[in-house]
């Protein structure tokens, strides 16, 4: 196929060939051990995350050396006000944080970086963004998923040399995966790359190019063709951005994150360089679901940032707020709203902490803790901002320009709720998350029994698949009856003025029931399990908080041993259980008792318009246009708004 072959079309793509994408991408074997997988399979593996793992000596002493440097950076340099009216990070800052070696913190200081761990590079994170969210995404849009993390885990050695010091200075990076009409369904990827002499030529759109605006380097995945020579498939190119046919189109506004530098990308005709190609062609998507396994780690930093700083304002505010004589925090409506503020950001902080440093271990497969972590952390902190702008009542709903203007304290309550509402859809929105960790938390059974359930199976393939599930069954059933969350005198050493061994007895008996209640719903729906969504979600709630749980008190015990407010910390992680313990009940009713069912007859009614009379009596303010753009292969026919700072 020449260079200029022009895509005809996005591809046609069954819900069965979408799905075998998917499966294609993710890591198909367990080489490390895992927690979550563990207690999704209802063992209670708490020798894995306890006692707590620590961060390196002197990895330690160098995040605390740049954490330093940082702070006095954002509290003299940044003015997070200003950065949210003119919706644009000044270009002073950029280079200033480009001097201090933030761009840089998670690449090795043998390319120009900092070398910090996942623990420190996410404090960090935590830091900058809670002077601004918008320099939080700016730093882990380009550490987290951009260029840096990829050719860390599959680069070239040429690749890593060439690149990654641009990228610790001097460079922007963005990752690019994202198109009009295609987000959690990469196998309608329409960007294509085309084989031609040592390079491939690209052609395509891309939606949403976080730091697209200003990079200067790009990580673009694109579809290969199956050709003589040529594996073909969805492969992933370091790409400059400033090469002939790159056009940024558009820089995109957004309810909240307004200084993100977020666009539209065009490709057409852009050659790239074979050796500029990462991985082999066909691992664009591994590569990609591997790099956000810990680069998700990143959102739940900001959102234990979000939490803080929640906790700060409520504790402020609701001492010197009265109502009816006395305190608003002393009326039991707004205490339990305190309460549940502090209790939620000290297990974010646990989860948050206690993944990033089993990332930096590497001793364990955090696929699914890096997962939980996301989902959990952009729920609950959605949550706390809610409550804290109900705290503040009127003023939670007023800007903090306005605030200002009529001589009270500018508090952004309302800025952070906007800010925070993205980290429910981006890097994988709720609902695919949902899909994903059940995907993980069910390898097992689909392992073994997977042959049963499909239907283009023989019947040769489903008899061994009955055999061997039959073997597997017959030892893992019996375990899931007892275990330590029986015995009374179990995790005892966890029971120090607060008692906490009882939160883990609940977790290791709890851990149980869920994977009992997994199998059943696999017996009972079989190949049918896959559309059951709402089930899917609620378990992988269930085994959310019950990671959540167990972190928060390993959390504790490991604050208490080194005498750092462990009296205290004991004191939130036992509110915090207690908490979580009657959402997890709730969520085990709602496994069986439930609308589903109805709800699924209501949608059709809805697409069918059966119910379109509801929608009477109004006007509707949106504009006029298509629903998706038009993303058709060609050249721009607009103004590059490209940015690089320099």
């Amino acid at each position: 196929m020449s260079a200029s072959t022009t895509p005809s079309s996005r591809p046609a793509v069954t819900e069965r060939e979408a799905r075998e994408v998917a499966e294609a991408a993710r890591e198909q074997h367990w080489r490390k051990p895992s927690f979550a997988k563990e207690l999704f399979l209802g063992r209670f593996r708490l020798d894995l995350i306890h006692p707590h793992p620590l961060p390196d000596e002197e990895l330690a002493q160098r995040g605390e050396e740049f954490l330093a440097k940082l702070r006095d950076f954002v509290e003299t340099k940044v003015d997070g006000g200003l950065i949210e009216r003119e919706a644009r990070i000044p270009d002073e800052v950029i280079d200033g944080l480009k001097e201090l070696g933030a761009f840089g913190m998670k690449i090795d200081t043998k390319y120009g970086g900092l070398g910090l761990g996942q623990v420190y590079y996410n404090k960090a994170l935590a830091l900058a963004g809670s002077a601004s969210p918008a320099i939080g995404v700016l730093l882990s849009a380009h550490q987290s998923i951009g260029v840096p993390q990829p050719l860390k885990l599959f680069g070239t050695q040429e690749q890593r040399e060439r690149f990654l010091p641009r990228c610790a200075r001097t460079d922007i990076s963005a990752f690019l995966l994202t198109e009009p009409d295609v987000g959690s369904d990469p196998a309608r990827l329409a960007t294509t790359a085309i084989p031609d002499g040592d390079d491939y030529v690209l052609d395509g759109v891309k939606l949403w190019t976080t730091n697209g605006v200003v990079a200067d380097l790009l990580v673009v995945m694109a579809r290969v063709p199956k050709s003589e020579g040529h594996r073909g498939g969805i492969t992933a190119f370091v790409v400059e951005t400033n090469s002939p046919g790159v056009t940024v189109e558009n820089r995109n506004a957004f309810m909240g994150l307004r200084g993100i530098e977020n666009g539209v990308t065009r490709f057409h005709q852009v050659r790239v360089p074979a050796a500029n190609r990462v991985g082999e062609e066909g691992q664009g998507l591994k590569i990609a679901l591997t790099t956000l396994n810990t680069g998700r780690l990143s959102l739940p930093a900001s959102c234990v940032a979000a939490g803080k700083w929640c906790l700060k304002i409520a504790r402020e505010w609701s001492a010197a707020r009265e109502q009816w004589g006395k305190p608003v925090a002393h009326h039991e409506a707004v205490g339990s709203k305190i309460s549940f503020i502090a209790a939620t950001t000290f297990a974010l902080e646990a989860v948050t902490d206690l993944a990033s440093q089993m990332a930096d271990e590497d001793r364990n497969d955090i696929r699914i803790e890096g997962a939980l972590a996301k989902l959990y952390a952009s729920e609950t902190a959605w949550t706390m901002a809610d409550e804290l702008v109900q705290i503040r009542g009127g003023r939670g709903f007023e800007t903090a320009d306005s605030l200002r203007a009529r001589g009270e304290r500018g508090v952004p309550a309302e800025q952070l709720l906007r800010d925070l509402r993205i980290n429910r859809i981006f890097e994988g929105s709720t609902e695919i998350m949902h899909l994903l960790i059940a995907r993980e938390a069910v390898d097992a059974h689909l392992s073994v029994a997977g042959d049963l359930i499909d239907p283009e199976k023989s019947l040769g393939d489903k008899a061994r698949a009955g055999a061997n599930a039959g073997v597997f069954y017959a030892k893992w059933l019996p375990k899931l009856v007892a275990g330590p969350g029986q015995l009374p005198a179990s995790y005892g050493e966890f029971k120090h003025g607060v008692d906490l061994s009882g939160h883990l007895r609940y977790v290791e008996r709890t851990a149980r029931k869920l994977a009992r209640s997994t199998f059943y719903a696999m017996s009972r729906w079989q190949g049918r399990m896959e559309s059951k969504q709402g089930f899917l979600g609620r378990i992988v709630d269930i085994g959310a908080e019950l990671f959540a749980m167990s972190a928060a008190c390993v959390r504790a015990e490991l604050l208490r041993s080194q005498g750092d407010h462990g009296r205290e910390a004991y004191q939130l992680a036992d509110v915090f259980c207690r908490q979580a313990r009657i959402r997890v009940e709730e969520l085990f009713t709602r496994l069986w008792t439930n609308t589903d069912d109805l709800d699924r007859k209501v949608v059709k009614g809805v697409l069918s318009g059966t119910y379109e009379w509801l929608e009477q009596g109004i006007v509707d303010p949106s504009g006029e246009g298509p629903w998706i753009a038009d993303a058709a292969p060609g050249p721009s026919q607009k103004e590059n708004v490209h940015r690089p700072i320099r």
